[in-house]
């Protein structure tokens, strides 16, 4: 409740001057209440839905993640949900690579969620050029989906981490396009909508035209602030595309 949204007592009338007119009747009230319930539910549900299904190994990925949700979500009648894609690495392994340890608020994705989504942003780590096995052994277990053609139409994106500059940046979005070509789904990038943050060359800076991106160095450098606001860009740039996908549906 806002300011000034609390209840207030006439000081000039007493509480046994009013009205039966006055009084709430639980009985005659419930209707009334229930429709506004009913209304308020089914506002909600219209909702269109974008899916940032992510895998994140030393949290960059995770960070443009969030910040991506907070662009979604930033447009009316569209919300944003994250979801982690699985580990495949045993404990031990994981342990000598020192990887850290992930919030447990974040639900792992199973593959008939994504039927629900009415957009999908998906985000990965580059391993050699391409997708890392993580995010590769998801995809492959989408094979029922395919054979049902679940997914077709649906709008998809990607962001992507690398290590340098040279690591995959565009690469990595190129041989990802072929999960998306396989269920029929509708490859959305950027391309320059970002505009003058694009073109900019006085910093380091992740991301390309098919979709956000972050350098991540040795491991220990953080997403710089121009990297996030390409994330939250491309979020709200799907989050509208979505918007026009579902008008014909809606009419």
């Amino acid at each position: 409740m806002g300011k000034g949204g609390g209840c207030i007592f006439s000081k000039k009338r007493s509480t046994i001057e009013a009205s039966d007119q006055d009084l709430a009747d639980p009985v005659r009230d419930a209707p009334v209440q229930n429709q506004i319930e009913n209304s308020l539910f089914q506002e909600e549900s219209k909702k269109l839905k974008v899916f940032i299904v992510f895998y994140s190994m030393y949290g960059h990925v995770e960070c443009l993640a969030k910040r991506m949700k907070k662009g979604v979500d930033s447009i009316d009648g569209v919300e944003g949900f994250l979801y982690r894609v699985p580990e495949t690495l045993p404990m031990d392994v994981l342990e000598q690579m020192r990887v850290p340890q992930k919030e447990d608020e974040l639900p792992f994705v199973s593959v008939d969620d994504l039927v629900e989504a009415d957009g999908l942003l998906f985000g990965f780590p580059t391993r050699f050029g391409s997708m890392a096995s993580q995010m590769k052994a998801f995809f492959d277990s989408t094979a029922h989906l395919w054979e049902q053609q679940r997914l077709a139409g649906v709008p998809a994106g990607f962001f992507v981490s690398t290590g340098t500059q040279g690591g995959g940046q565009e690469t990595t979005a190129w041989t990802a396009i072929t999960q998306l070509a396989h269920h029929g789904m509708v490859y959305v990038p950027i391309g320059y909508t970002f505009g003058a943050g694009m073109f900019k060359m006085d910093s380091i800076r992740g991301g390309s035209p098919y979709g956000a991106g972050v350098y991540s160095g040795d491991g220990t450098r953080e997403p710089s602030e121009t990297e996030l606001a390409l994330a939250e860009h491309q979020g709200r740039y799907m989050a509208g595309i979505v918007r026009r996908f579902a008008t014909p549906r809606n009419n």
